[in-house]
């Protein structure tokens, strides 16, 4: 390991010539580099290093990435990548990274590819061979997570919910009975009718933890159950982008004792199935067993 002298050793980071190598910016490679969610401190050194050294970035808003640059005095070419254009600008991208050029994927804020278009770009690059790598950060959901107060061992992302009103209440109507945490994201104009529906969906007592403003100066955990947040948002005019982390639902005396309680979807159709049943059969008995949709349970099976 190799440190510089006259600079406090406090202020560096050990390095040796593995290190190096590991963090030497590499042509036709795309990063997927992970950018503040609220507090420019969050930038790590390897991703200022990899955003300094790459061909050229592509950003969600080229107008927020040039800011961000400007604090750290990097200049680079961007194109757009959003996601109204991300069929066509994923083309060029992946052409030219294909060609030998390396590329920095950045958001306006946390980490590409979560609840995000470059998502495609992503499967774009691994379709044809593009080598994909990842410097990691920030992450919205994540972050609120781990200050719920809520249990953290099972989870699970459902980023936006839909803006249609019937699609927005049949999925919650499918996550009824979901166990984990689950995290949503919302804006704070559509906030109120948001709780509105995740309390008519899973009841009033839910826990939730409402997060705003993270890593800023602002920054808000408001812990309550959803009745109550409905009450506490008709009186305060939501600010910031939130994230929602709600309390998975809890085992119910019907489905304490029940055979299936502690299986999970595929397991429990898979024991209808031994049982003699067809598979359409043994997913519709799932999923009655369970009170949720027959599509939950056939989504749960796809996936598998």
């Amino acid at each position: 390991m190799r440190f510089v002298k006259g600079e406090p050793l406090m202020n560096q980071t050990p390095t040796n010539d593995r290190d190096e190598e590991k963090n030497r910016v590499e042509g036709g490679t795309l990063y997927l580099v992970a950018t503040p969610i609220g507090n420019l401190s969050d930038l790590s050194p390897r991703a200022v290093k990899v955003l300094g050294e790459v061909d050229f970035i592509a950003a969600e808003d080229t107008r927020n990435t040039a800011k961000l640059l400007a604090c750290f005095e990097i200049r680079k070419p961007m194109v757009s990548y959003f996601e109204h254009n991300k069929r066509e600008r994923g083309e060029v991208i992946a052409a030219r990274l294909a060609d030998g050029e390396s590329c920095a994927l950045v958001t306006d804020a946390g980490t590409p590819a979560i609840s995000d278009p470059g998502e495609d770009l992503v499967a774009l690059c691994a379709e044809r061979g593009i080598p994909v790598t990842s410097i990691p950060g920030p992450v919205a959901s994540i972050t609120a997570l781990t200050l719920s107060g809520l249990p953290t061992g099972r989870f699970c992302f459902e980023g936006f919910l839909s803006v249609n009103k019937a699609e927005r209440r049949e999925r919650l109507e499918e996550l009824r009975t979901e166990r984990r945490t689950m995290l949503f994201h919302e804006a704070p104009h559509k906030l109120r009718a948001t709780l509105a529906d995740l309390a008519a969906a899973f009841g009033a007592d839910r826990r939730v933890a409402l997060c705003r403003e993270l890593t800023k100066r602002n920054e808000e955990v408001l812990r309550m159950t959803l009745g109550e947040a409905v009450s506490y948002y008709a009186e305060i005019d939501p600010r910031g982008e939130y994230v929602l982390v709600v309390d998975g639902a809890q085992k119910t005396a019907a489905t304490d004792g029940a055979f299936w309680a502690d299986m999970d979807i595929p397991t429990h159709v898979a024991f209808y199935i031994a049982q003699g049943m067809s598979k359409s059969d043994a997913i519709k008995k799932a999923a009655k067993d369970r009170g949720v949709p027959k599509n939950t349970v056939y989504q749960e099976m796809v996936g598998r």
